[in-house]
């Protein structure tokens, strides 16, 4: 039996410390916008979208792996955020997930995401109305009704979750990388073309990368609705930080943008 072959891609847009193991390749993201090179593979060669970092966030990474990679398995995580199978060693780049973990896994799994992220007192809908702007999510809502109806009532039951697989984290099959990415960027380019979004600041500038994050729970739930994907094909992994994480000063602004509606002016 051939060996399945996996690239993971890491977006960065600086210099840091990254996994030795030959499946992942550091990815400078948005690097057509940048006067400096880092020692990374650059997101502005071959077929790409770079220019567009600032309001698509580590999609422009996705777009290039999509473009330009060619293994059986391709997957996207970012600098200071990994995949893990256990969480033992007190380096967390230790933990962060190696091929030889992943390997056995790859004959029997079509995706892999990260544990689900559960709001509990918000669905995913309502979270994202309180910290950022609902009408992004509204329109992306029609112009999947329009693009491609047999999604809406994905839309509408995941609208309705209290939980989601976040972050745009994910290791995805070639073929449904192709699926993936040719649904969510035609969505996203009539997105572009319809929402103006001149008056944002330039961290609520980047919902595209955002709203992603919650759609792909919808192409996800269709997949599963159709049989296109089986539950047992999905794995779920651990996220692994490689930086702590001020969960007190996360878990305020949570409940700020519940009460008062103070929306999120920086990412945690």
């Amino acid at each position: 039996m051939k060996q399945k072959e996996i690239k993971v891609i890491i977006a960065a847009h600086k210099e840091y410390r990254m996994p030795q193991d030959e499946m992942y390749l550091p990815l400078h993201v948005g690097s057509a916008l940048h006067d400096y090179d880092l020692a990374y593979q650059r997101d502005d060669e071959g077929e790409n979208i770079s220019l567009k970092n600032p309001s698509y966030c580590e999609l422009t990474g996705l777009y290039w792996a999509w473009k330009n990679l060619e293994e059986d398995y391709i997957g996207l995580v970012h600098y200071r955020r990994h995949f893990g199978i256990s969480k033992k060693n007190k380096d967390p780049f230790e933990n962060i997930l190696k091929y030889e973990e992943i390997r056995p896994l790859l004959y029997r799994t079509a995706l892999f995401v990260p544990k689900k992220r559960n709001y509990y007192i918000e669905t995913l809908y309502s979270h994202y109305a309180h910290t950022h702007y609902a009408e992004q999510l509204d329109l992306c809502g029609e112009i999947i009704r329009e693009l491609c109806s047999e999604y809406d009532s994905s839309f509408k039951k995941v609208m309705k979750r209290t939980y989601g697989y976040m972050f745009n984290m994910m290791i995805l099959r070639k073929d449904l990388m192709n699926e993936y990415c040719t649904w969510l960027f035609a969505i996203l380019e009539e997105l572009e073309k319809r929402y103006d979004g001149s008056k944002l600041d330039a961290f609520q500038a980047r919902f595209y990368g955002r709203v992603s994050e919650i759609i792909f729970n919808v192409w996800l739930d269709h997949q599963l609705e159709t049989g296109r994907i089986r539950k047992d094909q999905i794995k779920e992994l651990n996220v692994i930080y490689t930086e702590p994480v001020n969960w007190l000063v996360k878990g305020t602004s949570f409940l700020k943008a519940k009460l008062i509606h103070q929306k999120y002016d920086k990412s945690f």
